[in-house]
């Protein structure tokens, strides 16, 4: 597999249902795609950095930036590399950069596989066929709350996450758990608690007692010593997201004792190859997992369902059907089947894109050879 040239095109799209989080509100999608032509055939890839760096340092203009003027120069450089484990070394001098280095490795996968007649799944090992989808729900006051997860339960979801964030949470996660004792719920807080205040740290307390599946990133990011304390304060399990952000940060989080388990998602990371080397690691200390999602198109998605596949993603989720999102969406559709996502099994990263709505949706678009 030789790389012979390079296109970025970027997307602007609308999300069908806006998410607000403690660190703002996304409606708009901004989305970086990356085609990869190999004398053996071309590969997508997204690269899933949002519209601000609310969420990550990475965002979506940025690492265009970074993808134009810096990685994908590096794939074309003189001598190029026949190789997966080649390309992706071409990219490790520049520093951070994870969503765009991960929309590279997802084309680059993609590109060789799709010869091989082989997925994604079956590359990374998963051997399950569906996996459970999940529901993210905005922040909100616990009527509106309520009516949302009302929603995606008639929608046939069975696991439910709720943003949260000081002053809207006790009360809320109640009233959720009144309404539907049943469901599979967690708690998703993008770091919005600071234990030494003593109305954050009686609220995580309280949170505690209502039977939560788990509770995601109460802390900020860095703040790995207090989330060890409440660790050990708290039964529910505390898993972390905005935390770790490399293989590094995951064992110093573990070597800590700050986290009973980790939300994977493959963007935040670097790629699917370091996403499944956490994988690897949690499963074999006895950690829970969790397969997120960056509210991306069929494209990301594909490739997350493919990783969720894997044995030890044991807690809930917040992969979606393309409904959730956006509609139409860029790949044949994710639909949800009694609670369930069907693991993309074509050739590749698993499902057909729709060239010709990507190609009618470009704003902008750059061949690089």
């Amino acid at each position: 597999m030789r790389i012979t040239a390079v296109e970025l095109v970027r997307l602007e799209l609308e999300l069908r249902f806006p998410l607000l989080t403690s660190a703002g509100e996304h409606r708009h999608r901004p989305l970086s795609l990356v085609r990869i032509v190999t004398d053996e055939g071309v590969g997508i890839g997204e690269c899933s950095a949002l519209e601000e760096p609310t969420y990550t340092a990475e965002y979506a203009d940025g690492a265009e930036a970074v993808l134009r003027e810096h990685l994908i120069p590096r794939l074309l450089a003189e001598g190029r590399p026949s190789t997966l484990e080649g390309a992706l070394a071409r990219l490790d001098p520049v520093r951070g950069h994870a969503m765009a280095k991960a929309g590279l490795e997802m084309a680059l996968l993609d590109a060789l596989l799709k010869p091989r007649g082989e997925s994604l799944a079956a590359f990374l090992g998963a051997d399950r066929l569906s996996i459970p989808a999940g529901a993210s729900v905005s922040l909100g006051h616990p009527e509106a709350v309520c009516v949302q997860v009302a929603s995606v339960v008639a929608a046939g979801y069975r696991r439910v996450k709720v943003k949260i964030a000081p002053g809207f949470d006790v009360a809320v996660l109640r009233a959720v758990r009144g309404e539907f004792p049943s469901i599979a719920l967690s708690a998703d807080a993008n770091g919005s608690y600071n234990l030494a205040d003593p109305g954050h740290r009686d609220a995580l307390v309280a949170i505690d007692d209502l039977g939560l599946m788990c509770l995601e990133q109460p802390l900020a990011a860095g703040d790995l010593v207090a989330s060890t304390e409440l660790c050990r304060m708290l039964d529910t399990p505390v898993i972390l997201d905005e935390s770790v952000e490399s293989r590094s940060d995951f064992e110093n989080a573990v070597a800590l004792g700050a986290l009973d388990g980790v939300s994977i998602k493959p963007a935040r990371l670097g790629g699917l190859l370091s996403a499944r080397a956490i994988h690897d690691r949690a499963a074999a200390l006895g950690l829970s997992c969790s397969i997120g999602g960056m509210l991306e198109s069929g494209i990301g998605r594909a490739t997350a369902i493919a990783l969720g596949a894997l044995r030890g993603f044991d807690l809930p989720g917040d992969l979606g059907a393309s409904d959730r999102y956006f509609v139409p969406d860029l790949t044949t559709q994710h639909v949800l089947v009694e609670g369930e996502l069907l693991v993309p099994s074509l050739p590749g990263i698993g499902v057909t894109v729709d060239d010709e709505l990507i190609d009618s949706l470009a704003i902008r678009r750059e061949l690089f050879t």
